[in-house]
């Protein structure tokens, strides 16, 4: 008898489940319908289950704060400091004459032996949902090992930008009114380093940075931007491609000092207006809204590149910058990740090999698949690199890890050395394609020839634990909750997670 109700059960499931896929076929009515179960579901689960889902499988918690977004907001200057450090302390300036050495950790802390693996060259092993132990100090003890005074840097005593006041637009190819016509025998020179070196970075019409050269700001901005002495964490929206996403997990001692910075353009700043998500203040949760005129290019994607590599001439006096795109969300205490990628490592400038590419041949047959850009200027682009002696990467390039960067989050102090790199690095993008993976290697290579520098490359996953894409960290979410709650197998929640893909942003769990 049992056998027989058991069989009619799985045939009652196996029924449902195709009615249900069925219905996500007819779009509007089997959207409309699927919203329905998902939320009937949805509730009842909240009713009779368990606890919400944690973030603890996906690597989250931060046993450092446990305060939710709304909290965040709330005037804390009467508050204990839970971390015993000053939030109103003046960071010292940077003494010239001295540099920092870095620092080990002691032989006890499970961080001291972690290592990199060598990689793999195969796709389903290397680098996908991997799960390695990334080691962060606690926020307080990651605080504390802050460098007191700036690292070295080889060779370069003297950095300047050059400033055209009449632009001279002659030059063999490439370049633009905003980061200048340089030849190829000023890039050929910009590579050559020197204790002193002039170089094009952006920004040469004009004497500051932001006023009237293309990329301009509006004075109040620039003025609290000058202000910002310590860490920046920055991003930016363009062509109002993504929505914001607020910082998650922050200290409330970063709170207080860290500078979060996100650019927009016009057409974002109206969007965002309309949807009341800015108003007078000029902030939306963590982030301080920068509206940026002017913008120098037609292309969204090389407007976005100005604020990822040149952050450090719009924030003149801030000693470490973290950089995310827009489509990512910060779920770590920015103080932890630089600790663990700069600071521990006695690293200047930090940034995670690309997930599964290691080769910019391979990455610039990607690019013209996928549509990314012009094939005959991507094309053109390698062809040059070529001429200048770029190599396919193999395993003989070890201790260099890898030629292709994720490129989606760069860390990095700014000193001259790593300024001179997001300079040339931005160059390169200026002349050539908007495409930065397919120009690290080359600027990366010809500033190590000369100076012997290298830059902390990590694997893309540990980049995955301080940063995430919102809508697959939903998915993920969303998924452990319904197998916990009504114990279903992977292949049993699939039409669950089709209902996800009709919500509007994970609005259940942002």
């Amino acid at each position: 008898m049992q056998g027989i109700l058991g069989s009619k059960m799985a045939m009652e499931k196996d029924k449902l489940l195709d009615w249900i896929s069925k219905l996500v076929a007819r779009k509007k009515v089997g959207a409309l319908l699927l919203s329905v179960v998902f939320l009937a579901m949805f509730i009842f689960a909240l009713l009779v289950g368990k606890e919400g889902v944690t973030a603890n499988n996906m690597a989250l918690s931060s046993p450092q704060s446990s305060q939710t977004f709304g909290e965040q907001t709330k005037n804390t200057a009467s508050s204990p400091n839970i971390l015993g450090v000053n939030p109103n302390m003046v960071l010292p300036p940077p003494l010239i004459a001295a540099v920092s050495l870095g620092y080990t950790l002691s032989p006890d802390h499970p961080g001291s032996n972690f290592t990199l693996p060598i990689p793999q060259f195969d796709k389903k092993k290397f680098n996908r949902l991997c799960n390695l132990p990334v080691c962060y100090l606690p926020v307080e003890k990651a605080i504390a090992m802050m460098p007191k005074v700036p690292s070295h840097s080889p060779v370069l005593k003297k950095l300047t930008y050059i400033y055209e006041q009449n632009l001279y637009r002659k030059t063999e190819f490439g370049g633009s009114d905003f980061g200048g016509y340089p030849t190829l025998k000023q890039r050929v020179d910009s590579y050559d380093i020197k204790e002193s070196i002039s170089v094009h970075c952006g920004f040469v019409i004009g004497v500051k940075p932001g006023t009237n050269t293309g990329f301009d700001i509006e004075d109040d901005d620039l003025r609290d931007m000058e202000q910002c002495g310590g860490v920046v964490v920055a991003s930016a929206i363009f062509g109002n491609f993504e929505e914001i996403n607020q910082p998650r997990y922050i200290s409330e001692y970063s709170m207080k000092t860290v500078c979060f910075y996100m650019f927009v353009d016009e057409e974002t700043e109206a969007y965002m207006k309309a949807s009341v998500a800015l108003g007078g203040s000029k902030k939306n949760g963590l982030w301080r809204i920068v509206v940026v005129h002017n913008l120098p290019y037609e292309d969204p994607w090389r407007n976005g590149r100005i604020p990822k590599l040149l952050l450090h001439r719009i924030f003149p006096n801030a000693r470490f910058s973290l950089w995310i795109d827009g489509k990512l969300q910060l779920i770590r205490d920015p103080y932890q990740i630089l600790e663990r990628f700069l600071w521990r490592t006695n690293a200047t400038v930090a940034i995670s090999i690309h997930y599964e590419r290691f080769d910019v041949y391979v990455e610039a047959e990607a690019n013209k698949a996928g549509k990314k850009y012009n094939k005959a200027l991507i094309n053109f682009q390698i062809e040059f690199y070529i001429r200048e002696g770029l190599t396919p990467y193999t395993l003989e390039k070890i201790p260099i890890t890898s030629d292709v960067p994720e490129a989606c989050v760069i860390i990095k102090e700014h000193i001259r050395i790593s300024n001179l790199i997001t300079c040339l690095w931005y160059n390169e993008v200026d002349r050539f394609t908007p495409r930065d993976q397919l120009s690290f290697s080359i600027v990366r290579n010809k500033i190590r020839e000369k100076t012997e520098y290298t830059i902390n490359m990590f694997l893309d996953c540990e980049r995955r634990n301080f940063v995430v894409q919102v809508d697959i960290l939903c998915y993920a979410e969303f998924f452990l909750y319904i197998q916990n709650h009504f114990q279903l197998k992977r292949s049993e929640i699939l039409s669950c997670i089709i209902l996800v893909l009709y919500l509007s942003r994970c609005a259940f769990f942002r």
